[in-house]
């Protein structure tokens, strides 16, 4: 007869098992609704262009193509994309969910120990609860798989570091023992 604490064990460990499964499938159907409703709101703006430049007729068509093509980009939405970080890229290309957490991270305390998810959760003014702070560690992953931020082995996130710096591009020595 299998005594009551293995049979406990053997019960924790399989809704363990299912929890870790869920958590997939949730991170899965999460990823798939950010591309879904991009999307989505990319259809949305095409067929309102459209509709405008019928409604404008075939006279007005030109201008409204002209300034489709020139107009600056549109402010990023919550639930958009997050862009990769490029070259002279700031935090207003990043949707506004993402932008405070850049901005946290960045206006954090200094010495280069970075914060947790957990701290940034709260410096968000979100419930310390896990599934608040694993959507903000998600958030966080996002930004550094885009390049916004970089991570620690432990856990922590900093502000980026560029590739690229003016002495490194100059050609000069940077860091320790790298000049006279």
């Amino acid at each position: 007869m299998a005594s009551v604490m293995g049979l406990l064990e053997e019960r924790e460990a399989a809704a363990r098992v299912r929890v870790e499964e869920l958590q997939a499938e949730a991170d899965r159907v999460l990823a798939e609704l950010g591309a879904a409703e991009a999307v989505l709101e990319r259809r949305e703006i095409a067929r309102a262009e459209l509709s405008e430049a019928l409604a404008a007729g075939d006279a007005a068509a030109a201008p409204v193509a002209e300034v489709l093509v020139s107009a600056p980009p549109k402010a990023p939405v919550a639930g958009s994309v997050v862009p990769r970080c490029g070259e002279g890229m700031s935090a207003e290309a990043l949707a506004p969910d993402y932008r405070r957490i850049v901005e946290l991270v960045e206006s954090g305390p200094g010495g280069g120990e970075g914060v947790s998810a957990k701290e940034m959760t709260a410096r968000l003014g979100l419930e310390l609860v896990p599934a608040k702070i694993e959507g903000v560690r998600s958030r966080m992953k996002r930004l550094v798989e885009r390049d916004w931020l970089t991570a620690s082995p432990s856990g922590r996130f900093t502000p980026r570091q560029p590739t690229v710096t003016a002495r490194t591009a100059a050609g000069k020595p940077t860091g320790p023992g790298g000049g006279s």
